[in-house]
């Protein structure tokens, strides 16, 4: 570089007078003050929630129209199966099952498709359900296959006679002469359809307040085993019992491990079998699997009830707050070369308590085939 030369060279210009020009300055670009997993966020996981609650809620319904529906079908056809005698022997209703208690007759008949069977149709067990939607209550009745009734038209003779007599309209007939009540609905089921019915739901949870030791009747095995078999066995506690055993249970008369139980106290485990049906067809899990086998619960029955009135008793049975266990009794006797038990005065008394009209008494202490209600 030559020297006295400056190796910048100088600005001559100058500058303008007045201000310096600053030009049109850009505006800041607002931030979003809106922490993250603010509002926004909460109004979108909101938004999915009502979705998915909404569709959960249409499933259900859909799923509960194919369950009723497939019941329905079942229904139809048990209504076809029930004797138009037999409906004409039931009481005329305007008002529904839930506006006022109702009165459903449960018959089971002895017959069914195994051996020896084919023509039984005895009533070998009389049932009373009354249900209440106000009270939310529902009571049992017993009433002994042995006890000595007059059948109408037929002279006296054990009950469960009138069955096989007359079929369902005849002991309909019978149950309403003895009792003095009307009768609204009835449900007819033989052994094999009682088995059906509870192998249906996938069984019952029952809870047996007894260890039982049956005599021999019905035994499952060969007959050379069935000479060393002791019986059918129930431990005491809850346990889980498919149709057969569900039924040999309520069938048992004689308890070798406690003699005061008899034909009046098994009853009891009828009813109590009653309730755990009732409970396993109001649960949750039924309802999952009825478009697959709501036919088949109606399959093993004949009845006049209607798939809505079922419905509605089921929500009563829902709803229950506890239940009235009631039997009648009498005393054992043989008349014309058979054992019956000749009813007592003690059963009009029962009635009453079963018809929530006096306050339940239960059997006499001492008794084999007294006649009274407990609490459950």
């Amino acid at each position: 570089m030559a020297e006295g030369q400056k190796p910048y060279r100088l600005y001559r210009g100058g500058r303008k007078k007045g201000k310096v020009p600053l030009g049109q300055a850009k505006r800041p670009t607002t931030q979003s003050t809106t922490a993250p997993g603010g509002p926004k966020r909460r109004r979108r996981w909101g938004r999915w929630i009502a979705l998915g609650v909404g569709g959960a809620l249409l499933l259900a319904i859909l799923w509960g129209f194919l369950g009723y529906r497939a019941f329905s079908n079942g229904v139809d056809e048990a209504n076809e199966r029930l004797p138009r005698r037999a409906q004409a022997q039931l009481a005329k209703r305007d008002r529904s099952v839930l506006s006022e208690p109702t009165t459903l007759l449960v018959i089971g008949t002895d017959g069914g498709r195994a051996p020896g069977r084919e023509d039984a149709n005895r009533s070998d067990s009389l049932l009373l359900v009354r249900l209440d939607p106000e009270t939310h209550r529902i009571s049992y009745l017993s009433i002994p296959r042995d006890l000595r009734v007059e059948i109408p038209g037929y002279g006296t003779s054990k009950i469960n006679a009138a069955n096989q007599i007359g079929g369902p309209a005849l002991t309909i007939a019978t149950v309403k002469a003895l009792t003095g009540l009307p009768v609204d609905h009835v449900v007819v089921v033989d052994f094999d359809g009682f088995k059906e019915l509870i192998d249906a739901i996938g069984g019952i949870e029952v809870d047996v307040p007894k260890a039982v030791l049956s005599n021999r009747f019905d035994c499952p095995y060969k007959p050379s085993r069935c000479d060393d078999w002791e019986g059918w066995r129930f431990e005491k506690g809850r346990q889980r019992m498919d149709g057969r055993r569900a039924l040999v249970y309520s069938r048992i008369r004689t308890n070798q491990l406690d003699p005061s139980d008899s034909d009046i106290t098994r009853g009891v485990r009828q009813q109590i079998v009653a309730d755990a049906v009732g409970d396993e067809i109001a649960s949750f899990g039924t309802f999952l699997r009825l478009p697959f086998m709501g036919e088949e619960l109606a399959a093993p029955l004949a009845t006049d009830l209607s798939a809505w009135e079922l419905a509605q008793l089921g929500w009563i049975r829902f709803r229950s707050s506890g239940s009235l266990r009631c039997r009648l009794g009498g005393e054992p006797s043989s008349l014309d070369g058979e054992s019956v038990i000749v009813g007592s005065e003690d059963n009009v008394a029962v009635i009453s308590m079963w018809l929530g009209q006096s306050a339940p008494l239960p059997p006499p202490n001492g008794t084999l085939y007294g006649a009274g209600c407990n609490r459950r």
